[in-house]
């Protein structure tokens, strides 16, 4: 399968000493033996840990250290030496480390020392660990590992730290990738208290007065227990893992090689909603251990319903799926193969995976374009090549569209012995022969006009007419808004669309065609709308931000959405003033009758293709926006019309390859707590010269205003302010506080004694954080008219 995901076996160091007592002599070391059987048995990686028990003995016998004592002053003083010395000098014995050979290294995904604490409460710890975890990089750097998996965080008052260290390691090195590896939620909420194994007198080997506890995993190997299965995650704990890898990618600046191992381990949420702003993460590894599995009635290994759903549409991104535990014996049918099998039928049943193996469907057309930044065009100032021609043709979908709306104008245009169609900008003649299919199935008697203001494109227009079309279509050549043709057309056919519907200027290009058209004529498409939708993606902000100048963060860009989450939500929100997850902004008509022209039917200026629009959007979980998501909608005559759309395209033009989304980026994230709304205003602007895009956006929190009883009686309006007043204000709470905190509660039973009615809450909002405006004046990218 092309762009299949890969397996990894996952071995402990349990499982390299067996290997090593297994090893025959065919094998130069245990590791590679493993690595040997892993390839035979189907995986394309190994992951294993980089450093011994032994390692961990001696970090912690130099750094954690019994209280000073009469009997053991000396040995607490050797040790702090010996920890001092290893400070300066961080290094290894052979012994501590479980790979030496290159050869060894190549193929394996190495797992950083899942006991350091590089966000643990007291600052030697912090320190040690810190410095432990350079030795280890440092280690695998020599040995040339592509890929470090770290250890998760524990602490959130402290992962700031943790991204600090994080950061220190990817400024050490140019080429290493590091993953974090992170439950969807931190299943510690439902696990009893850990024990720290150093008693309280312990501390760390430094001057320092705090006392250290021990370095633990406070994420530990989860079991299946009925307990843990039925358990659910609050939203608050789901959102918090989420913000500990916001904080830690944010501080490392998005750079682009640090990803996420999302470890399945606990049972996963069942509200998509949540789970889909993983979608917009590098996620390049999941963790998958035999513990997630549960047994089907046969006794196999099968993945539960929300695990599976999860996996299924992680498939898309071609993850590296790292399996665990899986040779344990845990299930008793289907033996290790089983899991592996499993995977990649899941892999097989996932749409996005089905449809881009699928000839003819977009995923299948667009490969090796996801996510890929490209310039909108410039259909005015620019010729387009033939190979661009051609890659448009390509889709059926539009031009069939496009020949069943002429089919049905003509059809429904009244007896007439001479029908004149007008294409205007006919390209290589794709509308054009299209066009005259549809003369042919109704019967109609018609002529076609072909206007087309390329060069080269006109010559190519001249052989197709005296080959195939002959006297049935006059050509002309020139800029539609300039050209004159012998006579008015009853049909006008334009093929000007742009992403967002009006981004390749198709209004004012039809501004200087619409007097080709009789007053009672027919323009196709007869209109078009923008819509936008806010959009969450680390990789296209990445992308946009690449060259490092604000013209890259101002220029909307054409691209085929895969790693994305759609952040917004249907409804109105708390205030019940959000509209639908997407929403228009405008739209625009033809022909156009409210524009002024002079003589010759032209406009006398642009201001009638000015528009604006305030949207506001409810966002029900947390995220970071990272952008707009634009699409359109196009009725090219009757019930005929174009969508990229995501709820009307598969019904209007299912599979249509001519148009990817448009990505109108910011040039710093906004966060986005649950429950809070999104105005966003965009604005399409013109001069003489040119035509631009504004946008700005700012994020609200809704509150509830309430009254206290004696200022109830005064407050008779009844309608709910849109700013919060200066009354009791009660946010909607975070998703990481108590509602408790949240809401101060009210004295009801004292109201009830006195028989007074409980005060009324209305609806309000606070501002909590605003984008710069993008674009003003067209600075960083236009459209040339």
């Amino acid at each position: 399968m092309a762009d299949a995901a890969s397996l990894a076996s996952c071995f402990t160091f349990d499982d390299i000493s067996q290997a090593s007592a297994r090893t025959d002599g065919s094998d130069k070391t245990p590791v590679l033996k493993l690595i040997r059987e892993s390839h035979a048995k189907g995986y394309d990686f190994v992951c294993l840990p980089l450093t011994t028990p032994k390692w961990r003995e001696r970090w912690r016998n130099m750094c954690i250290v019994p209280s000073a004592s009469a009997n053991d002053t000396d040995e607490n003083a050797t040790a702090e030496q010996q920890a001092e010395a290893w400070r300066k000098a961080p290094s290894f014995l052979h012994e501590e480390v479980t790979i030496s050979r290159l050869d060894e290294a190549v193929p394996v995904l190495v797992m950083a020392s899942d006991w350091l604490q590089l966000d643990s409460t007291d600052d030697w710890v912090r320190h040690d660990s810190e410095i432990a975890l350079r030795q280890e990089v440092a280690y695998a750097s020599y040995l040339n590992v592509q890929t470090v998996i770290l250890p998760p965080p524990r602490h959130r008052s402290q992962v700031a730290s943790y991204a600090r260290a994080i950061n220190e390691c990817l400024k050490s090195t140019t080429y290493m990738n590091f993953s974090i590896r992170l439950p969807i939620y931190d299943p510690a909420v439902f696990q009893p208290k850990e024990t720290p194994p150093i008693p309280p007198s312990a501390t760390s080997a430094s001057s320092t007065p705090s006392a250290p506890s021990t370095p633990k995993n406070v994420i530990p190997r989860i079991s299946t227990s009925k307990s843990l299965k039925a358990a659910r995650a609050p939203e608050g704990e789901i959102n918090a893992t989420w913000e500990m890898w916001d904080i830690i990618r944010t501080l490392c600046d998005y750079n682009t090689r640090l990803t996420l191992t999302l470890d399945l381990t606990p049972p996963l949420p069942s509200n998509a909603g949540i789970l889909n702003r993983w979608m917009a993460e590098p996620v390049h590894h999941i963790f998958l251990p035999a513990s997630t599995f549960i047994a089907n009635v046969k006794g196999y290994p099968v993945l539960p319903k929300g695990t599976q759903s999860f996996l299924r549409n992680s498939m898309a991104h071609h993850p590296i799926i790292i399996m665990s535990g899986v040779s344990s014996g845990l299930h008793t049918k289907g033996g290790e193969s089983a899991y592996a099998q499993y995977v990649r039928h899941v892999e097989k049943t996932s749409s996005a995976v089905q449809a881009a193996m699928t000839a003819g469907t977009v995923e299948h057309f667009a490969q090796g374009y996801q996510d890929y930044l490209q310039n909108p065009l410039q259909p005015l100032m620019d010729n387009l090549q033939s190979i661009t021609y051609q890659t448009f043709e390509q889709d059926p979908v539009k031009y069939r569209n496009y020949e069943e709306a002429v089919y049905h104008a003509l059809m429904d245009w009244p007896d007439s012995d001479h029908i004149v169609i007008c294409v205007a900008g006919a390209g290589r003649g794709p509308l054009v022969e299209r066009s005259l299919t549809a003369i042919k199935r109704s019967g109609r008697s018609a002529f076609v006009y072909a206007v087309e203001k390329n060069p080269n494109a006109f010559v190519t227009l001249q052989g197709r007419k005296q080959n195939e079309w002959n006297d049935s279509v006059e050509l002309f050549f020139g800029d539609m808004r300039h050209v004159e043709l012998p006579e008015q057309v009853d049909i006008l056919i334009t093929e000007l669309l742009g992403s967002f519907g009006d981004n390749e200027l198709s209004p004012e290009c039809l501004d200087g065609a619409t007097r080709f058209l009789k007053p009672d004529g027919i323009s196709i498409p007869s209109s078009y709308s923008a819509h936008l939708a806010p959009l969450s993606s680390s990789k296209l902000f990445n992308n946009a931000r690449i060259s490092r100048e604000i013209k890259g963060m101002e220029t909307p860009y054409v691209v085929m959405f895969q790693n994305v989450n759609i952040l917004s939500g249907d409804g109105g929100g708390v205030s019940g003033r959000c509209g639908r997850k997407i929403q228009q902004c405008w739209e625009f008509e033809h022909p156009r009758k409210d524009a002024t022209v002079d003589e010759r039917g032209l406009p006398f200026t642009n201001s009638h293709n000015v528009r604006s629009a305030k949207l506001s959007f409810h966002i029900p979980h947390s995220g970071i926006m990272h952008g707009l998501a634009g699409y359109f909608e196009a009725v090219l005559y009757g019930h005929v019309g174009l969508s990229i759309h995501p709820y009307s395209k598969d019904r209007v033009s299912k599979d249509m390859l001519s148009w990817f989304p448009l990505f109108f980026p910011f040039k710093e994230p906004l966060y986005l707590p649950s429950n809070s709304e999104l105005h966003v205003s965009i604005w399409r602007l013109t001069n003489e010269r040119q035509v631009w895009y504004e946008w700005y956006a700012e994020s609200f929190l809704p509150v509830f205003n309430t009254p206290s009883p004696s200022e109830h009686s005064e407050d008779t309006s009844g309608d709910g302010s849109f700013f919060a007043c200066t009354s009791s204000h009660v946010a909607v709470p975070s998703p990481v506080i108590d509602a408790v905190d949240a809401f101060p509660s009210l004295e009801r039973s004292e109201l009830r004694k006195s028989g007074e009615e409980p005060p009324r809450s209305t609806a309000g909002v606070i501002k909590i954080g605003q984008t710069s405006l993008h674009n003003p004046g067209g600075r960083s990218s236009w459209i040339g008219l």
